[in-house]
């Protein structure tokens, strides 16, 4: 059973970058060049990241999960919600234009 949420979310959720940069970098005393030395992965992805210019990935879902002792369903579960937001915002007026079926 789940309950509807009819409200919706006025504002757009929090990005993983946002939160890697408010509170995991500081948090943990690195620079943007030490978590992507720590993660693997090249410091322009991290940039890029952190900027909200890039989505998270799986597979940095899982680096950033090992490396800070979360989960990578922390991490996707962040990058989703920014996701179903930003397209219910794009294509609100056609959604709102499909009527429900009912069960036969």
């Amino acid at each position: 059973m789940s309950i509807p949420n009819t409200t919706g979310l006025k504002r757009r959720p929090t990005h993983p970058g946002e939160m890697l940069r408010e509170d995991f970098l500081p948090d943990f005393g690195l620079s943007t060049a030490e978590l992507a030395k720590a993660a693997g992965v090249s410091r322009q992805s991290i940039n890029e990241l952190l900027r909200e210019r890039r989505a998270l990935s799986p597979e940095m879902a899982l680096r950033l999960a090992r490396l800070f002792g979360t989960t990578p369903e922390y991490w996707m579960n962040a990058q989703r919600a920014v996701d179903l937001w930003d397209a219910a915002q794009a294509i609100q007026d056609d959604v709102n234009r499909i009527h429900p079926l009912d069960a036969a």
